[in-house]
């Protein structure tokens, strides 16, 4: 297959040598292949400013990252074959890691399937994709999988915002059998109920598996405050693994709802109860009546999705690691976490530290936690490693 090549300017294949996959806009030499020349999605051979071939990619010119490398190989293309190749890599580490099918599949860059991702519950496979190069290989995408796993059904949850920025429309449809509404999971021993097409995200944050496995060491006999519960997953493991008392807050009541029927599946409902409204003002009204937990888990969405909110979402944190420490009985256990990629591990401890120095409690770090083997990061893109959670006894 001949493909068209997509020429550097000079020196900028320096990053892409060391190992970054990325190719931005402003690196492409556009007098000799210009980006208004290139189809969304089209494959490419990148090269740099002398013509020697540095791999195959995708491009798009309505994007910043204007190409994705695939292979190092200039003449691997992204097609069925290189997409069954990486699938089944990226299953085999799985399985090897987990001993049931629930968890996330491929983790775009990080499994080498750039703007890929696929959730596995079971029989059941949610899969997003993210750019147009992806999207111009989604029925050999939907073929590899089949080929892969046999899947009793495959919905496609291409809502994301990130589509826009590519170019491409936000839908939701199955691809293939039959789809639930909502699916049977198990994590750590515990069991859920997730919706799918109408859940956060592809239906269940995967990422945390790990982290929230650690927690059972620390709530035996506790009373825990579990906020932005979504479907309980920190709280019902809490539960199940001997809390007393457990106390989910989230804004969304279907989501709360998921918590009392995933609590009652695990025979646990009598100590998991719920409080719906916005974080911030439910921790405020929870302090001012006087209550107190032994653990306290903070587990928001990102507060930093660009850059150039790092300050404001950064003081966020901050007034949210203060209000979850008023909470906490003396030796008590704060578990804050960070999914954004702008707030780094190091400002995600400051935060910490500076909350603790503003409420006048003393905070020692006793573990530190990430994102799970099953959401491998590229060393060379410091964006495939966005989770950070800390452990914090409040004194």
């Amino acid at each position: 297959m001949i493909i068209a090549p997509l020429r550097l300017k000079k020196n900028e294949d320096r990053r892409i040598r060391a190992g970054h996959p990325w190719v931005f806009s402003n690196e492409i030499d556009v007098y000799a292949t210009p980006l208004s020349g290139f189809e969304p999605g089209q494959p490419v051979q990148v090269q740099d400013a002398r013509g020697a071939p540095l791999g195959s990619a995708y491009v798009n010119p309505r994007s910043l990252i204007a190409a994705r490398l695939v292979h190092r190989d200039a003449g691997r293309v992204l097609d069925g074959a290189l997409l069954r190749e990486r699938l089944a890599r990226a299953l085999a580490l799985r399985e090897r890691v987990f001993g049931a099918p629930f968890y996330r599949l491929a983790f775009g860059e990080g499994d080498g399937l750039p703007g890929l991702v696929v959730d596995r519950f079971a029989e059941t496979l949610v899969v997003q994709i993210t750019t147009a190069g992806m999207e111009r290989v989604r029925d050999e995408v939907i073929s590899a999988l089949d080929e892969l796993l046999r899947p009793a059904g495959i919905l496609l949850r291409n809502d994301t915002p990130g589509r826009e920025l590519e170019g491409l429309p936000r839908y939701v449809e199955p691809a293939l059998g039959t789809v639930p509404e909502s699916m049977a999971l198990e994590e750590n021993g515990v069991r859920f109920e997730a919706p799918l097409a109408a859940g956060q995200k592809t239906g269940w944050f995967f990422d945390h598996r790990m982290n929230r496995a650690r927690l059972a060491a620390y709530v035996q006999g506790t009373r825990v405050l579990d906020v932005f519960s979504y479907l309980g997953g920190w709280g019902v493991q809490a539960a199940c693994a001997g809390a007393r008392e457990v106390v989910c807050v989230d804004v969304s009541r279907p989501a709360l709802q998921g918590v009392a029927a995933n609590a009652a599946l695990n025979g646990v409902g009598e100590r998991v109860r719920t409080l719906q409204g916005d974080a911030f003002e439910v921790l405020r009204s929870l302090a001012a009546e006087g209550e107190r937990f032994d653990v306290v888990v903070l587990d928001p969405p990102a507060f930093i999705k660009r850059k150039k909110d790092a300050e404001k979402g950064g003081e966020a944190y901050r007034r949210l690691n203060g209000l979850g420490m008023e909470l906490l009985a003396p030796d008590g256990l704060l578990v804050s976490a960070s999914c954004s990629y702008h707030m780094g591990r190091d400002a995600l401890q400051d935060a910490m530290l500076r909350a603790s120095r503003r409420t006048g409690r003393d905070l020692q770090i006793v573990e530190e936690g990430g994102q799970g083997p099953d959401h491998p990061w590229h060393p060379a893109i410091p964006e495939t490693r966005y989770l950070k959670c800390f452990w914090g006894r409040v004194s």
